[in-house]
């Protein structure tokens, strides 16, 4: 077949032009050398594709049917062509992102909406997961970028820093009240049922580690699938939710949330964009990141 192409051009050319001469003066080669080139390709598919006369050549049944489908063939790679450059000329082009459902509804939309204004063509796509599943997608190219807590070093891995995030304990204070209303020597902590995301997510296994330091041990803990759902549970006073502090400022702002009292300091962590470093300076990539940077 790949040997065949530039015969089966020639053979299009000259069936399109019903002459030799015509396809020579289109092709820029000899006449001699396209006739070679149409006897080689009747020789490989064994048949004969052109009746010859004085006035020209004509199709035989068997080249009417190969000259069918050259015709869909070429007529597709022009439209390709073209469908290419246009896609070219509007900064038509693919971003697929890689994200939590947290850090997507408080953090990447924003930037999306800003992205998406400077670069409407830009076709965007969006896989919600954990942190870790983000990164492995972006090994496996399954995602181009991703919205992430700063990953441990990973030398296939470009990371560009975003903002910081702090994690807190949040409640109401009517339940923080009733918690020491009924808590023996105020110890609020061993009666609180504090909510928390599972084990398998980057941010519980942090505040876990910094709990495990402390020798701190929480006796009540209610797993809770995201993080609307902790802050939701929280507002309604079901317990004592570890949220991101960025994600309840106006509760806190406003009073109906409070900050629940520890005497646990959790440090502040960074998020970002990570790609892999063999695709930073992809177009579309480095497009988006600008945006980012400038908004």
């Amino acid at each position: 077949m790949e040997q065949n192409l530039s015969l089966y051009y020639i053979f299009h050319t000259v069936a399109r032009k019903g002459n030799i001469s015509g396809a020579a003066k289109e092709l820029f080669i000899s006449q001699p050398a396209i006739s070679k080139s149409i006897r080689k390709l009747e020789e490989n598919l064994g048949t004969v594709l052109f009746k010859r006369s004085s006035r020209g050549v004509t199709l035989t049944s068997e080249g009417e049917l190969l000259y069918r489908h050259t015709t869909e063939a070429f007529t597709s790679l022009q439209i390709g062509e073209e469908t290419l450059a246009r896609h070219q000329a509007l900064g038509i082009a693919q971003l697929r992102i890689g994200v939590s459902t947290t850090l997507c509804k408080y953090i990447l939309l924003t930037h999306l909406k800003h992205f998406i204004e400077s670069y409407p063509h830009v076709r965007v796509s969006i896989s919600c997961q954990s942190t870790y599943q983000t990164l492995a997608l972006l090994e496996e190219n399954k995602i181009d970028i991703g919205l992430v807590g700063e990953p441990s070093l990973q030398k296939n891995v470009y990371f560009q820093p975003l903002s910081h995030i702090q994690d807190i304990f949040v409640t109401t204070k009517s339940y923080l009240d009733h918690l020491r209303l009924r808590s023996d020597n105020n110890d609020v902590l061993q009666s609180a049922t504090f909510m928390m995301l599972d084990e398998e997510n980057i941010t519980r296994q942090y505040v876990n580690r910094v709990f495990l330091e402390s020798g701190t041990v929480l006796p009540h803990i209610l797993e809770v699938t995201t993080m609307d759902l902790l802050i939701e549970f929280s507002k309604i006073g079901l317990g004592v939710a570890c949220v991101i502090q960025e994600f309840v400022q106006s509760e806190l702002d406003s009073g109906e949330l409070i900050e629940f009292p520890l005497n646990i300091s959790f440090q502040p962590r960074q998020i970002g964009f990570a790609c892999r470093k063999d695709e930073q300076m992809s177009v579309v990539i480095q497009n988006f990141l600008h945006s980012v940077q400038s908004f």
